[in-house]
């Protein structure tokens, strides 16, 4: 994942005044919406999707706000439809410590322990970790797939106390929700005040985004927010959110709206459209910068490959039943958000719509891809049917596989059954025990919402396997007895 010091120039070199690159000779002076809308509502359809918001700025400025699709309500999604950020929640809670640290309460190079004295690690290094290296996951912090629940951000950076980094602060680039978890409380602490009020006087209410708020925990009841859908075999499923305290990584609900007035800040040089400066502007071009150790992350924001054209500042985000990604174009002045109400395992859709209408923009024709995931969908839907059939073809042939092994010693026998075995011990620890682990709030249901076809030719191998064993063993001790 790391590159050669020469890419490492020429990004810093790409992203050091974003800001200032001239207007691409591409870029389209007007959009057509109405090739947006083809655009958006083809992809839609052909890969199966149940709905879609998206909006489109340029240079401070609205262009273009619109939803596609309906909720699991069945109600039509709308620019104001509520939908989960997910991770796209990191460059806000990035841009909240930023506007500490223009004020001079923070300091980006400071030790973290100097605002939270009381958070511990079983790591001596701990004390190493900056405030910037949480900002570009660089602090070493792991990130855990299972991890003890917590029903307030106190609770979730006190998980923390027994954990150990996984490499030295500052030396790499390695994603972890608890930096934001973190850098949220941080915001806390310093602000005394609590992070939701923090993010709604500070950022939500000066930008005028009357719609957006924050939790705590995504099993939160957030009225007006209906549950999303997992997709499999080229159709959706409405499915329940995976419950986890995200506060400060991926907390947040927003409207495709209220993205169009966040995004619009950051095309306006940090200015609301009062022309308030809500962060300087050398701090959010430093945002969109490459960090020491992490040359495609900045300060809460993703850097594009430098084959990437035209470059970006992007953030994308996935919870279990919602995908977002948000673009932001230097080059063009246009910026982009994605929301679906809708999680993809095998590809992020809310990118690679995102890309189509920034296409657009440059005045191109968007690419026009085969439905992979669909694909693969399918695929794993036919392999599961193949060994369902060859599954009952065995369980019926049992009887004749025991006899022609009555003979054999015990332990022959039961060697000739671990094969088959194998599978199922491993899937019923996947979806028996995994949920249990560290008291977590998972459940089996959560397990197959994470990648439904795949799960489900998992639990055919695990029931097809599980009853030819009992079958086989049962048969031989009939006959034995016989």
């Amino acid at each position: 994942m790391r590159k050669k010091m020469a890419i490492f120039f020429f990004v810093t070199l790409l992203f050091s005044t974003p800001l200032h690159l001239p207007l691409s000779a591409q870029a389209a002076d007007v959009i057509e919406t109405e090739e947006i809308d083809e655009f958006v509502t083809d992809y839609m359809k052909r890969n199966g999707l149940p709905g879609a918001a998206i909006v489109v700025v340029k240079d401070g400025k609205l262009v273009y706000e619109k939803g596609y699709g309906h909720d699991s309500n069945g109600d039509p999604l709308t620019a104001k439809s509520k939908m989960r950020l997910a991770s796209g929640t990191k460059p806000i809670t990035a841009f909240s410590v930023l506007q500490l640290v223009d004020e001079g309460k923070v300091k980006l190079d400071d030790p973290v322990v100097n605002y939270l004295p009381k958070r511990t690690m079983d790591d001596p290094r701990w004390k190493q970790v900056t405030v910037r290296h949480l900002l570009s996951h660089t602090s070493g912090i792991p990130d855990p797939i299972i991890v003890a629940p917590a029903d307030t951000l106190k609770k979730g950076v006190e998980r923390l106390h027994d954990w150990k980094l996984q490499s030295q602060p500052g030396e790499k680039y390695a994603y972890s929700n608890a930096n934001y978890w973190l850098s949220a409380y941080l915001v806390e602490k310093v602000s005394e005040m609590n992070f939701t009020d923090y993010l709604q006087q500070k950022v939500f209410t000066p930008l005028g985004m009357n719609d957006t708020l924050t939790t705590v925990n995504s099993g939160d009841y957030v009225r007006g927010l209906p549950n999303g859908y997992v997709t499999a075999y080229g159709t959706a499923i409405p499915w329940t959110e995976l419950e986890a305290m995200n506060m400060g990584a991926g907390s947040i609900i927003i409207t495709a709206s209220d993205m169009g007035k966040w995004l619009a800040m950051h095309t306006n040089e940090g200015k609301n459209e009062l022309g308030q400066q809500l962060v300087s502007k050398e701090l959010l071009e430093e945002s969109y910068s490459p960090q020491p150790g992490s040359e495609k992350y900045g300060l809460g924001w993703s850097l594009s490959s430098p084959n990437i054209k035209p470059a970006r500042i992007s953030h994308s985000g996935s919870v279990s039943t919602y995908q977002t990604q948000q673009d932001i174009v230097p080059s063009s002045g246009y910026a982009v958000a994605v929301l679906l109400n809708s999680f993809t395992p095998t590809l992020e859709h809310a990118y690679e719509i995102s890309s189509g209408i920034i296409q657009l923009t440059e005045g191109k024709e968007p690419e026009e891809k085969a439905p992979v995931p669909k694909i693969i969908d399918l695929s794993l839907g036919a392999i599961t049917i193949l060994y369902l059939v060859f599954g009952i073809r065995g369980m019926t042939r049992s009887r004749k596989w025991a006899d022609k092994r009555k003979q054999h010693r015990p332990w022959r026998f039961y060697l000739r059954l671990f094969p088959q075995l194998v599978p199922v011990i491993f899937i019923g620890w996947l979806f028996f025990i995994v949920p249990t682990l560290q008291d977590n709030s998972s459940t089996i249901k959560d397990a197959f919402g994470i990648f439904p076809a795949a799960m489900i030719l998992l639990a055919i191998i695990f029931i097809v396997g599980l009853v030819l064993t009992v079958m086989r063993i049962y048969y031989r001790k009939i006959l034995n007895y016989h």
